[in-house]
């Protein structure tokens, strides 16, 4: 399973194209606001892998959504 980066206007001008890719060749998809990755997308199948994955694999891509997460800092300003 690949891992792909987009920003959020991207993902929403060309949902039809990256679901198929989704579904059909197994992608998943880190969508960035602000240059922040906010949300994941992936298909069902490839959840359902997840869930039931080795502890390996879960702890790889738990790595991957730590490195991945936005940090915020008291008091900042967000936006």
């Amino acid at each position: 399973m690949s891992t792909k980066t987009i920003s959020s206007t991207t993902a929403q001008n060309n949902f039809g194209r990256i679901l198929d890719d989704v579904v059909q060749n197994n992608v998943r998809y880190i969508i960035k606001r602000r240059n922040t990755s906010q949300a994941i997308f992936l298909s069902l199948a490839g959840f359902e892998k997840l869930l039931i994955a080795h502890e390996d694999e879960r702890r790889s891509l738990r790595n991957m959504i730590r490195e991945l997460s936005p940090s915020y800092n008291f008091g900042e300003t967000i936006g």
